[in-house]
């Protein structure tokens, strides 16, 4: 029988999924009852690890994609990635929005980005968990080496981890994709990585941090949500939530987070 059309949106693709699950073989009913539950990570995830995670071959998955209608997972994936891409609009859409609200004048654009930093940070003590946050700089402090990788938003606050510890004479290294070149060979045992990203999620960000977490190296990840496609086993989140103003996020909230984790190791390692 010949598969049927793909689904254009996401929509259609959880219609769809409801539609094919009801008579599928074992395998398929394990790839369609994992995507039901964890589609928010296909705009993010490897074929590979999805199957993993389903606990499928990855064959399996690629077979259950056809199924779905989709030529092949690269396909579904699009469909996915492009939803995320939607839910975020593009600067000139914001600054137009900005303009057209009113709202663009330097002193109200300072009033309003002061307000939800206040209320980003407020948020902070509420979001992160006081254990995940001991148990992280325990983690790190013991680290011969800490890895620190965050890539487009997350970038400016993964190289002042990596300055601050410099300045506290703590080995560290900033992955920072220079020349698209993977580093994740010079993570050694005994090392640690501390992965930074946020929606839409940094898919070579969250292939670090799976990449140590299958080599027992630690990895501590500042991330937004519990649904973070980075929040894999033998990954310790610490969720930190902005507050925007027309589209716009600062690092308010997120740079407080991570002083207090450099300063933390600081004086652990030279207690």
């Amino acid at each position: 029988m010949q598969n049927p059309a793909a689904p254009q949106n996401v929509d259609m693709f959880h219609q769809r999924l409801r539609d094919v699950s009801e008579n599928l073989p074992k395998r398929m009913r394990q790839c369609a009852e994992y995507l039901a539950e964890h589609s928010d990570r296909i705009a993010f995830c490897t074929v590979a690890e999805l199957a993993t995670a389903a606990q499928v071959q990855p064959s399996a998955m690629m077979r259950f994609c056809q199924i779905m209608g989709f030529r092949g997972y690269s396909e579904m994936q699009k469909l996915f990635k492009e939803s995320v891409s939607a839910g975020f609009p593009d600067y000139e859409s914001r600054l137009t929005a900005l303009r057209e609200s009113g709202a663009g004048s330097p002193s109200a654009l300072l009033a309003e980005f002061v307000d939800a930093g206040r209320m980003s940070l407020e948020n902070l003590t509420n979001s992160v968990d006081p254990r995940s946050l001991d148990t992280a700089v325990a983690q790190l402090s013991k680290a011969n080496m800490i890895h620190v990788v965050g890539l487009r938003r997350a970038y400016p606050v993964a190289s002042y981890l990596v300055y601050a510890f410099e300045k506290m004479l703590i080995p560290a290294m900033l992955h920072d994709g220079t020349g698209n070149l993977s580093q994740r060979h010079s993570v050694r045992k005994g090392d640690a990585l501390i992965a930074i990203t946020f929606a839409p999620y940094s898919e070579d960000t969250v292939a670090l941090a799976s990449h140590c977490a299958g080599q027992d190296i630690p990895v501590v990840a500042i991330t937004d949500t519990l649904i973070s496609p980075i929040q894999l086993k033998g990954v310790l989140p610490l969720c930190v939530s902005e507050v925007d103003f027309g589209a716009f996020r600062s690092l308010s909230a997120t740079l407080s987070l991570a002083i207090t984790l450099a300063v933390s190791i600081g004086a652990e390692k030279n207690a």
